[in-house]
């Protein structure tokens, strides 16, 4: 693995989450460890991070050629926090640009500035001892956990910081990811500490995948150690411009992955053929987010045999959400009626601008002689089930959406499995399947491409870092495989809707337009989207 040497991405990336804690439970206040307190003041030159106007204040992450560093700005832009999933608006907050990191220096220096060469090369040497004793331990320990190139630790208090970082490229990203997370599983705090500043001269956000992945994977595990994860996640925000000549964050996404697509693409199809003869249709979408997928639908319905159905949907969407469209769920419905009156379908639309945990049957407007249809898109894995708390709002929802009897019932969920499962094969598990959604990206975008670092840092990091860092009802991306959902929905009373060969070949036309190595696979009755040899997401009908 080559680290990048354009752009570096360091402690600089630490500031966009750091806050004073009142709790130190792992002891971190007396740890001085490279930077004197690598987690109290993560810039060598030290500048102290504080955000203590986050509510009001927003700030995007920029890649700067010129610095290899980021740049820290106040967003113009409307900012979005909502329970989306990576495929939907997330955020990154903030970042300070790191000023020990130049074309000059690429890889950042440990030290502080020093007056004296003499002082540089003491504080180098402590510094160097510091490292050797907190991270490297016994040879046979490093060869066997960590796969080091560090193969004689008794030389490593001799090197200067150039020599050490000339080892850094021969390390490997996930294992050295995987140890640390391993170190804070087992509260060997100092060690991840040193393993975390390692990291930092290792992870890019305009590098390799697996190095922009790392990049947010160590945020997750600072996170985590500091105990600021849901702090983190209720701050992030994910700016949407509003020049409506501009794409947002998400839109950049929707553009170069099909992920979003192959919701939208399968879901239609299926509900087409599901309300075919049905006069009346009443969608309830339980993440309309912007409503685009509705505008396909309801132009295929206008060229229906026969004349246009009337069209009802009710849109249910958090509050918050209403950053990414500049306002509520009422431009929404502004949106699609002058759409649907521009195709002759006759419209209606009703808002329940609520998580989807709040919703109760009065607030979903059923009306006899409707044929009702359901949309969860990407959304029921941020619904609380019995691991979290006794209401298990994910099953409720599901109990209380067969009560309606609808004609059909699309899910379209991540395959990934982080529900249930403890921290360290959670940590797997997310670098594993990340990593394949960082390699999908990087092949829609050029590796450099300003907007594609953006929508990364804006809409992908938020759910990596609540789910290294989160525990209990702070965390809220709970991903479940198609199996475990399958038993959900057959506990409350679904079957399967079987899936015709127009669904597949719609999505597999969809797929023409991205990358090879994307692929399609019909199992169990779904619909699964594979990147390379990771299912990515799934689809799948109920009724």
């Amino acid at each position: 693995m080559q680290t990048s040497q354009k752009h570096k991405s360091s402690a600089g990336i630490h500031g966009f989450y750091h806050q004073p804690q009142e709790i130190d439970p792992y002891g971190l206040s007396h740890i001085q460890i490279l930077d004197n307190n690598v987690f109290s003041d993560v810039c060598s030159q030290g500048t102290t991070v504080s955000f203590q106007n986050y509510k009001e204040e927003y700030f995007t992450l920029e890649s700067s050629s010129a610095t290899g560093g980021f740049v820290a700005y106040d967003s113009p832009a409307a900012s979005v926090s909502s329970n989306r999933s990576p495929f939907s608006p997330q955020g990154s907050h903030s970042c300070l640009s790191d000023p020990h990191h130049s074309p000059d220096n690429t890889y950042g220096s440990p030290m502080s500035g020093s007056s004296s060469a003499d002082d540089d090369n003491l504080l180098m040497r402590q510094k160097l001892k510091e490292l050797e004793f907190l991270l490297l331990g016994s040879e046979s320990e490093i060869t066997k956990n960590c796969d080091f190139c560090f193969h004689q630790a008794d030389r490593l208090a001799s090197w200067d910081w150039n020599q050490m970082v000339e080892m850094i490229p021969r390390l490997d990203m996930k294992q050295m990811l995987l140890v640390c997370a391993q170190c804070i599983s087992d509260a060997d705090i100092p060690r991840a500490a040193g393993l975390m500043h390692v990291l930092e001269q290792m992870v890019s956000v305009s590098g390799e995948p697996v190095q922009r992945l790392g990049a947010y994977m160590l945020e997750g595990l600072r996170a985590r150690v500091e105990l600021s994860g849901s702090k983190i996640y209720r701050a992030l925000k994910c700016d949407a411009p509003l020049s409506s000549d501009l794409m947002t964050y998400m839109g950049i996404l929707f553009k170069i992955c099909p992920y979003w697509k192959f919701a939208y693409t399968a879901a239609n199809v299926v509900i087409r053929e599901a309300v075919e003869y049905e006069p009346i249709i009443h969608i309830i979408d339980f993440q309309i987010a912007q409503g685009t997928q509705w505008m396909f639908l309801i132009r295929s319905l206008a060229d229906r045999p026969g004349g246009p159905p009337s069209v009802r949907i009710t849109g249910v969407d958090d509050p918050q959400s209403a950053h990414a469209r500049g306002g509520g769920l009422h431009i929404v419905g502004q949106k699609l009626s002058c759409f649907a009156e521009s195709c002759n379908v006759p419209f209606e639309f009703y808002d329940a601008a609520m998580s989807g945990c709040e919703v109760q049957l009065e607030h979903l407007r059923v009306q006899p002689g409707e044929a009702l249809v359901v949309n969860f898109p990407y959304v029921l894995h941020h619904m609380p089930d019995e691991s979290v708390n006794t209401w298990n709002h994910r099953d409720r929802l599901l109990r209380l959406v067969k009560s309606l009897s609808p004609k059909v019932v699309t899910l379209i969920e991540q395959e990934s499995n982080t529900n249930t499962k403890p921290f360290l094969p959670r940590f797997k598990e997310t670098l594993e399947y990340y990593n394949a959604m960082f390699e999908s990206i990087d092949a829609g975008a050029s590796r450099d491409d300003k907007q594609r670092i953006n929508a990364e840092q804006h809409c992908v990091a938020r759910d990596i870092v609540n789910m290294i860092a989160c525990e209990g009802a702070d965390r809220v991306e709970r991903h479940e495989l198609f199996g475990k959902w399958r038993l959900r929905f057959s506990m409350a009373g679904f079957t399967q809707y079987p899936l015709t060969s127009t669904v597949a070949s719609a999505v597999r036309d969809l797929l023409r337009e991205y990358d090879r190595k994307y692929g399609l696979q019909e199992k169990d009755g779904a619909l699964y989207l594979w990147w390379m040899n990771t299912a990515m997401s799934t689809f799948s009908a109920w009724r």
